[in-house]
């Protein structure tokens, strides 16, 4: 594996940059897409980003989590982050149950493109 030289910031910034160039792509006039295998591929290519999103965010509040349970954090509502950490800690939970079903989801619109081609 290369070595990192992006921020998770910067790659997260950047994978919001291709999926934004993708919805370009993936228009009428975007072509973008030229054959089913192409949207098959890419739905594709999209459940496997999706599969990892719950890791992202896991990992995410375990950097949190490490900071506050270290004294590290504080609010701007006050000293005390708890309440703060606790709903990130929602949030992201909700997050990563979202993004399981949303890549369950895009499975099975993988499997239904499966037999679609062009007509002879």
């Amino acid at each position: 594996m290369p070595q990192q030289t992006m921020t998770a910031a910067e790659l997260s910034d950047a994978a919001a940059e291709a999926i934004r160039q993708l919805n370009h792509l993936t228009r009428p006039a975007g072509n973008g897409l030229e054959y089913p295998g192409d949207a098959y591929s890419t739905v594709s290519n999209l459940k496997t980003l999706v599969q990892r999103l719950p890791q992202t965010f896991e990992q995410i509040f375990a950097f949190l989590a490490d900071l506050h349970e270290g004294g590290n954090l504080r609010s701007d509502r006050g000293p005390n982050a708890d309440d703060d950490v606790a709903a990130v800690k929602a949030a992201l939970d909700w997050a990563a149950d979202d993004a399981r079903n949303l890549a369950e989801t895009l499975d099975s619109a993988h499997s239904a493109l499966s037999p679609i081609s062009y007509a002879a």
